[in-house]
């Protein structure tokens, strides 16, 4: 039975880390691809990576407060 506590504790213990960097990189990529886009139909590419690092920004402090 110990075992299986120790299997269960090192899960839940590796859920509850969280690795800002990958959060950021994941968030910009994403943010990244839809603001490409929106620059390709003509916006300002300053505005489009004010938009990809507000949203990189807020998805590590959603995912560091862990709302989602």
């Amino acid at each position: 039975m110990s075992f299986l506590n120790y299997i269960y504790h090192q899960k839940m213990n590796n859920n509850q880390e969280k690795d800002l960097v990958s959060a950021g990189l994941t968030a910009a990529i994403g943010a990244g691809i839809i603001t490409s886009y929106a620059v390709s139909q003509g916006q300002n590419p300053l505005v489009a990576t004010g938009i990809t690092v507000f949203s990189a920004l807020l998805a590590v402090i959603i995912h560091q407060a862990d709302l989602i």
